[in-house]
């Protein structure tokens, strides 16, 4: 059971498709730590270009759902609540394992040092239990409510 479905997950972040990647959030504690789920299909658009006959998730998409489940756990914190987070700088990205058609990769974040409007997270993305990603996101949450 999820701890939030795709249309919680809309509420809190302002992504939709085709740039929304999480399918769900498994475990959520706010200002702490969140763990959420993409399932990888052949049917995802960037398959197409990425590469035709060796499909490949892109590393920058990767990035791209770590920051969205950032995104939900910062949020989901009270002081932000109502904002919108955005990326602010991209740390020791290390890329471990290809993500293909078929895996189901699992997105761990935990909060790090916050200070204001800004703040760090550490995030890995696994498939099974394979580190396939890993990074630290740099968060700016601007004080002004989302609309």
């Amino acid at each position: 059971m999820s701890v939030l479905n795709t249309t919680e997950i809309m509420d809190l972040i302002p992504n939709r498709y085709p740039i929304l990647y999480i399918d769900k959030v498994d475990e959520l504690i706010p200002g702490e730590k969140v763990v959420a789920t993409k399932n990888v299909t052949i049917n995802e658009n960037y398959f197409q270009g990425h590469f035709p006959g060796n499909p490949v998730m892109p590393g920058v998409l990767i990035i791209e759902t770590m920051a969205q489940t950032a995104s939900i756990l910062i949020l989901k914190s009270e002081q932000y609540k109502d904002k919108t987070a955005y990326l602010g700088e991209i740390k020791g990205a290390k890329f471990r394992k290809m993500v293909k058609p078929g895996d189901v990769v699992r997105f761990e974040v935990t909060m790090g040092k916050q200070k204001k409007n800004m703040g760090q997270v550490d995030c890995t993305a696994y498939v099974g239990d394979k580190k396939a990603c890993s990074a630290q996101l740099t968060f700016i949450v601007p004080d002004v409510k989302r609309k």
